[in-house]
Protein backbone atom coordinates (compact mmCIF):
# COMPACT_ATOMS: atom_id res chain seq x y z
CA UNK A 1 0.00 0.00 0.00
CA UNK A 2 1.39 3.39 -0.66
CA UNK A 3 2.31 5.47 2.35
CA UNK A 4 -0.19 8.34 3.66
CA UNK A 5 1.37 11.68 2.21
CA UNK A 6 3.68 13.56 4.90
CA UNK A 7 1.85 16.66 5.93
CA UNK A 8 4.12 19.82 6.64
CA UNK A 9 3.74 21.06 10.12
CA UNK A 10 2.30 24.52 10.11
CA UNK A 11 4.50 27.51 11.46
CA UNK A 12 2.81 29.61 14.57
CA UNK A 13 3.77 32.97 14.19
CA UNK A 14 6.28 34.25 16.68
CA UNK A 15 5.27 36.66 19.90
CA UNK A 16 6.86 39.21 18.08
CA UNK A 17 4.74 38.96 14.88
CA UNK A 18 1.80 38.42 16.57
CA UNK A 19 2.29 41.99 18.51
CA UNK A 20 3.13 43.73 14.90
CA UNK A 21 0.03 44.66 13.19
CA UNK A 22 0.31 43.90 9.52
CA UNK A 23 1.38 47.37 7.40
CA UNK A 24 -2.00 48.84 6.16
CA UNK A 25 -1.84 50.93 2.66
CA UNK A 26 -1.88 54.69 2.93
CA UNK A 27 -5.08 56.31 2.79
CA UNK A 28 -5.94 57.28 -1.06
CA UNK A 29 -6.94 60.84 -0.97
CA UNK A 30 -10.70 60.95 -2.11
CA UNK A 31 -11.50 64.48 -4.31
CA UNK A 32 -14.38 66.11 -2.92
CA UNK A 33 -17.44 65.67 -5.83
CA UNK A 34 -17.70 68.71 -7.37
CA UNK A 35 -14.86 71.24 -4.85
CA UNK A 36 -12.87 72.00 -7.94
CA UNK A 37 -15.59 72.99 -10.24
CA UNK A 38 -17.03 75.31 -7.98
CA UNK A 39 -13.54 76.72 -7.46
CA UNK A 40 -12.94 77.29 -10.73
CA UNK A 41 -16.68 79.19 -10.96
CA UNK A 42 -16.15 81.23 -7.94
CA UNK A 43 -13.01 82.26 -9.47
CA UNK A 44 -14.45 83.02 -13.14
CA UNK A 45 -17.14 85.55 -10.86
CA UNK A 46 -14.72 86.76 -9.26
CA UNK A 47 -12.76 87.67 -12.78
CA UNK A 48 -16.07 88.96 -13.98
CA UNK A 49 -17.01 91.22 -11.80
CA UNK A 50 -13.50 92.33 -11.01
CA UNK A 51 -13.83 93.52 -15.10
CA UNK A 52 -16.84 95.00 -14.75
CA UNK A 53 -15.81 96.76 -12.00
CA UNK A 54 -12.96 98.61 -13.51
CA UNK A 55 -15.19 99.25 -17.07
CA UNK A 56 -18.32 100.65 -15.31
CA UNK A 57 -16.40 102.53 -12.68
CA UNK A 58 -14.89 104.39 -15.72
CA UNK A 59 -17.85 104.74 -18.14
CA UNK A 60 -20.97 103.65 -16.45
CA UNK A 61 -23.63 101.56 -16.65
CA UNK A 62 -24.85 102.53 -20.09
CA UNK A 63 -21.13 103.51 -21.59
CA UNK A 64 -20.24 99.81 -21.04
CA UNK A 65 -21.25 96.25 -23.05
CA UNK A 66 -21.78 92.44 -22.02
CA UNK A 67 -19.34 92.60 -24.79
CA UNK A 68 -16.27 94.59 -23.21
CA UNK A 69 -16.86 93.18 -19.69
CA UNK A 70 -16.53 89.20 -21.15
CA UNK A 71 -13.09 90.12 -23.25
CA UNK A 72 -11.54 91.87 -20.13
CA UNK A 73 -12.63 89.01 -17.77
CA UNK A 74 -11.37 86.74 -20.64
CA UNK A 75 -14.62 84.60 -20.42
CA UNK A 76 -17.26 84.37 -23.24
CA UNK A 77 -20.14 86.10 -23.57
CA UNK A 78 -22.04 83.30 -23.14
CA UNK A 79 -20.23 82.07 -20.10
CA UNK A 80 -20.65 85.85 -18.83
CA UNK A 81 -24.42 85.11 -18.76
CA UNK A 82 -24.38 81.90 -17.29
CA UNK A 83 -23.28 83.98 -14.48
CA UNK A 84 -25.28 87.10 -14.56
CA UNK A 85 -28.45 87.00 -16.33
CA UNK A 86 -27.79 90.68 -18.08
CA UNK A 87 -26.10 93.82 -17.72
CA UNK A 88 -28.02 94.83 -14.69
CA UNK A 89 -27.72 91.90 -13.28
CA UNK A 90 -24.20 92.23 -13.16
CA UNK A 91 -23.93 96.14 -12.27
CA UNK A 92 -26.32 95.24 -9.09
CA UNK A 93 -24.35 92.48 -7.97
CA UNK A 94 -20.77 94.50 -8.23
CA UNK A 95 -22.67 97.77 -6.47
CA UNK A 96 -23.24 94.86 -4.04
CA UNK A 97 -20.07 93.56 -3.42
CA UNK A 98 -18.88 97.18 -2.91
CA UNK A 99 -21.77 98.63 -0.36
CA UNK A 100 -20.07 95.01 1.69
CA UNK A 101 -16.65 96.31 1.59
CA UNK A 102 -17.49 100.19 2.02
CA UNK A 103 -19.63 98.97 5.45
CA UNK A 104 -17.52 97.03 7.02
CA UNK A 105 -15.29 98.99 9.02
CA UNK A 106 -18.13 100.70 10.38
CA UNK A 107 -19.75 97.86 11.65
CA UNK A 108 -16.60 97.44 14.08
CA UNK A 109 -18.29 100.52 16.49
CA UNK A 110 -19.41 98.91 19.33
CA UNK A 111 -20.62 101.13 22.88
CA UNK A 112 -17.31 99.25 24.98
CA UNK A 113 -14.82 100.75 22.57
CA UNK A 114 -12.84 104.12 23.50
CA UNK A 115 -13.93 105.93 20.57
CA UNK A 116 -10.78 107.72 20.18
CA UNK A 117 -9.18 104.28 19.06
CA UNK A 118 -12.92 103.74 17.58
CA UNK A 119 -13.20 106.31 15.01
CA UNK A 120 -9.01 106.71 14.64
CA UNK A 121 -8.90 102.74 13.30
CA UNK A 122 -12.24 103.45 11.35
CA UNK A 123 -10.36 106.18 9.56
CA UNK A 124 -7.33 104.34 8.54
CA UNK A 125 -9.43 101.52 7.18
CA UNK A 126 -11.24 103.62 5.26
CA UNK A 127 -8.35 105.35 3.66
CA UNK A 128 -7.30 101.78 3.17
CA UNK A 129 -9.88 101.35 0.91
CA UNK A 130 -9.66 104.47 -1.10
CA UNK A 131 -5.95 103.57 -1.74
CA UNK A 132 -6.49 100.12 -2.73
CA UNK A 133 -10.30 100.28 -4.28
CA UNK A 134 -10.31 103.53 -5.73
CA UNK A 135 -12.22 102.27 -8.34
CA UNK A 136 -15.12 100.44 -6.01
CA UNK A 137 -15.19 104.14 -4.17
CA UNK A 138 -15.66 106.31 -7.82
CA UNK A 139 -18.24 103.71 -9.00
CA UNK A 140 -20.32 103.88 -5.49
CA UNK A 141 -20.30 107.38 -5.92
CA UNK A 142 -21.29 107.80 -9.65
CA UNK A 143 -24.53 105.19 -8.60
CA UNK A 144 -25.23 108.36 -5.94
CA UNK A 145 -25.04 111.07 -8.29
CA UNK A 146 -27.36 109.42 -10.68
CA UNK A 147 -29.90 108.88 -7.77
CA UNK A 148 -29.44 104.93 -6.96
CA UNK A 149 -31.84 103.73 -9.39
CA UNK A 150 -30.38 100.09 -9.17
CA UNK A 151 -29.22 100.44 -5.40
CA UNK A 152 -32.04 102.15 -4.03
CA UNK A 153 -33.68 99.40 -2.13
CA UNK A 154 -30.62 98.16 -0.82
CA UNK A 155 -29.63 101.75 0.80
CA UNK A 156 -33.38 102.20 2.37
CA UNK A 157 -32.38 98.58 3.84
CA UNK A 158 -28.91 97.57 4.71
CA UNK A 159 -27.29 101.14 4.58
CA UNK A 160 -29.87 103.16 6.69
CA UNK A 161 -30.25 100.05 9.46
CA UNK A 162 -26.47 99.91 9.72
CA UNK A 163 -26.33 103.75 10.20
CA UNK A 164 -29.15 103.38 12.96
CA UNK A 165 -27.32 101.15 14.68
CA UNK A 166 -23.83 102.83 14.65
CA UNK A 167 -25.66 106.53 15.43
CA UNK A 168 -26.41 104.76 18.38
CA UNK A 169 -23.38 103.81 19.43
CA UNK A 170 -22.26 107.53 18.95
CA UNK A 171 -25.05 108.80 20.61
CA UNK A 172 -23.98 106.52 23.91
CA UNK A 173 -20.79 107.63 23.47
CA UNK A 174 -21.80 111.47 23.77
CA UNK A 175 -24.01 110.65 26.95
CA UNK A 176 -21.68 108.77 28.73
CA UNK A 177 -19.34 111.87 28.18
CA UNK A 178 -17.24 110.71 26.18
CA UNK A 179 -17.53 112.53 23.14
CA UNK A 180 -18.59 116.08 22.63
CA UNK A 181 -21.75 116.54 21.28
CA UNK A 182 -22.16 115.77 17.60
CA UNK A 183 -25.37 114.33 15.93
CA UNK A 184 -24.24 111.01 14.56
CA UNK A 185 -25.54 111.09 10.82
CA UNK A 186 -23.33 114.40 10.53
CA UNK A 187 -20.33 112.82 11.70
CA UNK A 188 -21.17 109.13 9.59
CA UNK A 189 -21.20 111.89 6.84
CA UNK A 190 -18.06 113.86 7.27
CA UNK A 191 -16.40 110.79 7.78
CA UNK A 192 -17.45 109.39 4.40
CA UNK A 193 -16.97 112.88 2.74
CA UNK A 194 -13.16 113.14 4.57
CA UNK A 195 -12.12 109.43 3.27
CA UNK A 196 -13.48 109.02 0.11
CA UNK A 197 -12.06 112.23 -1.61
CA UNK A 198 -8.93 110.68 -2.04
CA UNK A 199 -10.38 108.09 -3.66
CA UNK A 200 -13.41 109.95 -5.60
CA UNK A 201 -11.03 113.29 -6.58
CA UNK A 202 -7.82 111.00 -6.80
CA UNK A 203 -7.11 113.36 -9.89
CA UNK A 204 -7.90 116.22 -8.08
CA UNK A 205 -5.50 115.33 -4.80
CA UNK A 206 -2.68 114.48 -7.39
CA UNK A 207 -2.67 117.70 -9.56
CA UNK A 208 -2.90 119.65 -6.27
CA UNK A 209 0.18 117.71 -4.25
CA UNK A 210 1.95 115.25 -7.11
CA UNK A 211 0.75 112.93 -4.63
CA UNK A 212 -1.26 109.57 -4.21
CA UNK A 213 -2.40 107.71 -1.48
CA UNK A 214 -0.14 104.74 -3.28
CA UNK A 215 2.82 107.09 -1.48
CA UNK A 216 3.42 105.30 1.91
CA UNK A 217 4.66 108.69 3.48
CA UNK A 218 1.52 110.50 1.38
CA UNK A 219 -0.93 107.96 3.17
CA UNK A 220 -0.04 108.30 6.60
CA UNK A 221 -0.31 111.78 6.05
CA UNK A 222 -3.26 112.03 5.25
CA UNK A 223 -4.37 109.29 8.06
CA UNK A 224 -2.99 111.87 10.35
CA UNK A 225 -4.22 114.44 9.62
CA UNK A 226 -7.97 113.52 8.69
CA UNK A 227 -7.72 111.47 12.28
CA UNK A 228 -6.81 114.96 13.63
CA UNK A 229 -9.19 117.45 11.85
CA UNK A 230 -12.20 115.03 13.39
CA UNK A 231 -10.97 113.66 16.84
CA UNK A 232 -9.74 117.19 17.98
CA UNK A 233 -12.89 118.73 17.12
CA UNK A 234 -15.13 115.76 19.00
CA UNK A 235 -13.65 114.05 21.32
CA UNK A 236 -13.86 115.39 24.74
CA UNK A 237 -10.73 116.81 25.96
CA UNK A 238 -8.11 114.96 28.14
CA UNK A 239 -6.17 116.65 31.20
CA UNK A 240 -2.53 117.03 30.48
CA UNK A 241 -3.29 116.05 26.68
CA UNK A 242 -1.04 118.98 24.85
CA UNK A 243 -3.44 118.61 21.60
CA UNK A 244 -6.36 118.96 22.93
CA UNK A 245 -5.59 121.78 24.83
CA UNK A 246 -4.22 123.30 21.96
CA UNK A 247 -7.58 122.53 19.74
CA UNK A 248 -9.49 124.25 22.49
CA UNK A 249 -7.58 127.45 22.43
Amino acid sequence: MPSPPVRKPVRSPSLASRGTPAKQPAPKRVAVPGSRRLRQIEDKRSAILGAALGLFSRYGLHGTTVDQVAARAGVSKSNLLYHFANKEELYVSVLRDLLAVWLEPLRSFTVEQDPREAIAAYIRRKLVISRDRPDASRLFCLEMIQGAPLLRDELARELRDLVAAKSEVIRAWVAAGRLAPVEPHHLVFALWALTQHYADFAVQVQAITGQTLDNPEFFEQAVDNVQRLVLEGIVVARRGDPSSTEAGR
